[in-house]
């Protein structure tokens, strides 16, 4: 077999199902003459090593069925090594419905309430990893995002799952009721049940692709509009060449979008806006629209500049603000008349624009850094035709989708993994 093999159990030993059969002969037959050199016959194929991938293998495998895997790139798990910029933000203490973003916002329900964080904290638990809480109940690794992998390995090796790698697929087809027939080169694979985990566009240096789309529409299903998630939004001209000289400048802010707000650090960047905060008003910011910037969330601007106006008249403008903001960033957004102005000259009405400058500062994005550096897609496969108990296809039985191909996204923090651990989780249970 061409590829790579990390894991290659002896599906054929005692107490497995015989690779005979009507089907599976019939397969090989309507393939001698196309240079089919090999044939594998398993139960469940999963297109994908990635998080929802590995979960829904091994729980499969925990029901005794046979289960292959079948990924592109060289090696499992290539996301999940790359998430939490390399600690894992593996889950959330606080995981709920409302963390995700879907066309239909209550597909993901059934799964999060059938394997939630504590299921998956558990298994952790059981392999002894150690880990820590940030910042809105973000979980990472205290060592390595390899943990992680490598505890979700060894449950597929122990369950006998088999993983191939640098496989392409080249078609799938649904040969009757009971068969899946995938070719990969000259080589045959044959399965009862197929699983699409492959993902969605995000992370492009990590290999990810459209697969998983193409798939769902060639067995007919509809795609939600994809496009980046949780990603840096770039600046237009105007507001860019203001802006780039603030890149660095990092600062605790509220960002509000569509009557969603977060408050979280913003980074100024050479080509925009980043930080937790940015990257979590883009999944509800749409090209054209705008967001609102409150750069001092935790004080009354107009309070502050009114009681410092008693306290010291004499006072610029532009000193009171640089007590509670950088320096640059003040500059950029007052005139320098302003900013010297001494505050016994500046009327209230004067002091109710300069609190709008700082804590309603108002943006128009130019667009975003795209799947380069997005975290996750947003959109993906319509959940209405899918099952939200099995994750079956409504309209091909035995198909099945889990993770980041499913029109499911959730917040910055932990919450993309846990999704994929549960939809995984859970079309593992029928697979």
């Amino acid at each position: 077999m061409s590829g790579s093999v990390l894991v290659w159990p002896c599906f054929f030993a005692g107490g497995k199902k015989p690779v005979t059969g009507l089907s599976y002969v019939a397969a090989y037959e309507n393939h001698q003459e196309s240079g089919v050199i090999a044939i594998s016959n398993v139960d469940v194929i999963i297109l994908g090593a990635g998080a929802s991938g590995l979960m829904c293998a091994l729980e499969a495998a925990k029901r005794g069925r046979r289960v292959l895997i079948l990924d592109h790139s060289d090696r499992p798990g290539r996301k999940i090594l790359a998430a939490g910029g390399g600690r894992c933000n593996f889950t959330n203490y606080e995981v709920e419905p409302r963390h995700f973003l879907s066309q239909n916002p209550h597909f993901c329900k059934s799964a999060l309430s059938r394997y939630n964080q504590w299921d998956f904290l558990e298994l952790v638990g059981q392999y002894g990893i150690r880990f820590h809480e940030r910042e809105h109940g973000q979980l990472f690794c205290d060592q390595s995002a390899s943990d992680i992998l490598q505890m979700l390995l060894d449950q597929c090796r122990k369950n006998g799952v088999g993983i191939l790698l640098d496989q392409t697929i080249d078609s799938i087809e649904k040969k009757n009721p009971e068969l899946f027939v995938l070719r990969c080169g000259k080589n045959l694979y044959t399965g009862e049940s197929v699983v699409i985990a492959t993902g969605g566009l995000s992370m492009v240096n990590l290999g990810a692709s459209d697969l998983g789309y193409r798939l769902a529409q060639e067995f007919g299903h509809s795609i939600v509009s994809t496009r980046p998630g949780l990603v840096p939004l770039t600046l237009c001209s105007r507001d860019k060449q203001r802006l780039t000289p603030l890149s660095g400048i990092a600062i605790r802010s509220r960002v509000e979008c569509r009557s969603q707000s977060f408050t979280e650090n913003l980074l100024f960047t050479h080509r925009g806006l980043s930080g937790p905060v940015m990257l979590q008003i883009s999944n509800y910011w749409q090209p054209g629209g705008e967001i609102s910037v409150d750069l001092l969330p935790e004080l009354d601007l107009f309070e502050v500049l009114k009681e410092a106006q008693k306290a010291q008249p004499k006072r610029q403008l532009k000193s009171v603000l640089q007590d509670m903001l950088p320096k640059r960033l003040v500059m950029a957004l007052l005139s320098e008349t302003s900013a010297a102005r001494p505050l016994h000259s500046i009327s209230h009405r004067d002091f109710e624009v300069v609190t709008g400058q700082f804590q309603r500062w108002i943006l128009h994005p130019a667009g975003t850094e795209g799947y380069k550096t997005a975290e996750v897609t947003s959109g993906g496969v319509n959940t209405d035709e899918i099952s939200s108990q099995t994750m079956e296809s409504r309209k091909i039985p035995g198909l099945y989708f889990a993770g980041e191909v499913l029109d499911v996204t959730g917040w910055l923090g932990g919450y993309n993994l846990q999704w994929a651990w549960s939809s995984g989780w859970c079309a593992g249970q029928y697979a």
